[in-house]
C-alpha cells in the first residue's frame, strides 16, 4: 500500500514498462519532453474510456505543444492491445501488473466504493517536465476533460 508522497518539484520516479505493442518504454526515453504520465483503474470501464477517449481526441492539441501522453494500469498487456484496437488510441499503454510503477508514484492503495473497501489504482496524473522533474500532480482528473484541465494547468506553470 502507498500513498502519493510525490509533489510537484521532486524528480520524476524513472520507469521502464511494456506497452501494449510489446515496446519497452522508459522515462528515460522522453528526456527533453514534457510528459502527461496519466494512470488509470482499468481498461474497458466508462470512466477510463471517457478519459482515453478525450486524450485521444485532444492528441493532436497535446502533441502540438510537444506534450507526449502515456497511460499506466495495472492491466495486461493483451488487455491494453483490445483497449487500444477497439477505441483506437494513440499513445502507448503501460501494462504493470506487478505495480511497480503504480507503487513508485504512489497511486496505488486504499480506495471506497459503494461502503466498500478494497486496493486499488487512483486515478491520478502527472505533468513532467523536460528535466524529468514533476511539474504538477492532477489528483482528480475530469475524465471527460482531461486534455482541457491538462492545458490548463501546463498554461498557468508557465505564466
Amino acid at each position: 500500500m502507498s500513498e502519493i508522497s510525490l509533489k510537484a518539484g521532486d524528480k520524476a520516479p524513472a520507469f521502464k514498462g511494456v506497452d501494449q505493442n510489446g515496446d519497452v518504454i522508459s522515462l528515460s526515453d522522453f528526456k527533453g519532453q514534457k510528459v502527461v504520465l496519466y494512470f488509470y483503474p482499468k481498461d474497458n470501464t466508462p470512466g477510463c474510456t471517457a478519459q482515453a477517449c478525450n486524450l485521444r481526441d485532444n492528441y493532436d492539441d497535446l502533441t502540438g505543444q510537444g506534450y507526449q501522453v502515456i497511460g499506466v494500469s495495472g492491466d495486461s498487456v493483451k488487455s491494453h492491445k483490445k483497449f487500444e484496437e477497439k477505441f483506437d488510441l494513440p499513445f502507448p499503454l503501460i501494462a504493470d501488473e506487478d505495480k511497480v510503477i503504480l507503487e513508485a508514484y504512489g497511486v496505488f492503495g486504499p480506495k471506497k466504493f459503494m461502503g466498500r473497501s478494497f486496493l486499488g489504482i487512483h486515478r491520478t496524473t502527472f505533468l513532467i517536465d523536460e528535466k524529468g522533474i514533476i511539474k504538477a500532480i492532477i489528483t482528480k482528473p475530469d475524465t471527460k476533460d482531461q486534455a482541457q484541465q491538462v492545458l490548463d494547468t501546463w498554461a498557468a506553470l508557465e505564466s
